[in-house]
């Protein structure tokens, strides 16, 4: 059984690039988990790259892409953060939104305490979707 969960904000430049990351390495090869924006700044953010080398993880391996890549796909859960974008065209069976700012203008301390809340909704997420009897069937 695989999950495949997409994560979603604007400019897929800080928020949704580290919960990806999370769920890479929270989720083992039973997830595969990727994330977009609806306006895509073509670059992850230097300060996202950082906070994520600080737990051991290369984020500047990951792109900032657009939503319209993942069209039609199915997913077991789409998660938006807090943007405001609904993504219509992605097919989930789960949406869920995560009201966390965008971390983009905050100092290193405040970037890192939202790196840390993506990642203890990452984690559980993960673990709601693998008691979910229905998820991965997809």
């Amino acid at each position: 059984m695989s999950l495949r969960v997409i994560f979603v904000c604007v400019e897929n430049s800080n928020r949704s690039q580290m919960a990806q990351a999370f769920a890479i390495m929270h989720g083992g090869a039973g997830v595969e988990a990727l994330s977009a924006g609806s306006r895509p700044s073509g670059r992850v953010n230097p300060k996202a790259v950082a906070a994520m080398a600080e737990l051991g993880y290369d984020l500047s391996t990951h792109a900032s892409k657009g939503l319209e890549e993942f069209n039609g796909q199915p997913f077991d859960a789409a998660v938006t953060m807090g943007c405001g974008d609904a993504c219509p065209l992605v097919r989930a069976t789960r949406r869920i939104d995560w009201q966390i700012p965008d971390p983009r203008d905050m100092t290193p301390d405040q970037f890192r305490e939202v790196r840390d809340l993506v990642g203890e909704k990452v984690k559980a997420l993960l673990a709601e979707l693998r008691a979910d009897p229905h998820s991965g069937e997809g």
